[in-house]
């Protein structure tokens, strides 16, 4: 099982006061060019292709971030299942801090430049 679900509030405290917390957005590259994570510590790896299929380099590609197994990670997507499965999946391979941003992105009230009480921003075209 992987270490739980946090509300958003508590995963932006803990990625401002835990050194080597790591944020990491598990959605795709199009959804990556509608917007990203405004913090400096967002890792961006793909947790399934768009037609659904799950990245079989999700683990290596964690590593290749420069991520690792005893650090806190805070998975995220757009609704929080992706980054639930995400979680659980790195939890299986070590990753025993691995926690799922529940709501996602998108939570109850979007505001412009916050989603649920996150920063937000769109990034400057690729």
């Amino acid at each position: 099982m992987y270490a739980g679900d946090v509300h958003p509030h508590h995963a932006a405290e803990a990625l401002t006061a835990e050194e080597d917390a790591v944020l990491v957005d598990v959605r795709t590259p199009g959804e990556w060019a509608l917007g990203v994570p405004d913090h400096d510590e967002v890792k961006l790896v793909s947790w399934q292709f768009p037609d659904g299929t799950p990245n079989p380099d999700f683990l290596d590609q964690l590593a290749e971030a420069g991520i690792r197994p005893d650090q806190a990670i805070y998975f995220l997507c757009r609704s929080g299942v992706r980054s639930q499965s995400a979680a659980m999946a790195a939890t299986a391979h070590g990753f025993h801090k691995a926690y799922n941003v529940a709501g996602g992105f998108e939570g109850k009230h979007p505001t412009p430049g916050w989603r649920d009480l996150l920063p937000w921003r769109v990034p400057p075209p690729i």
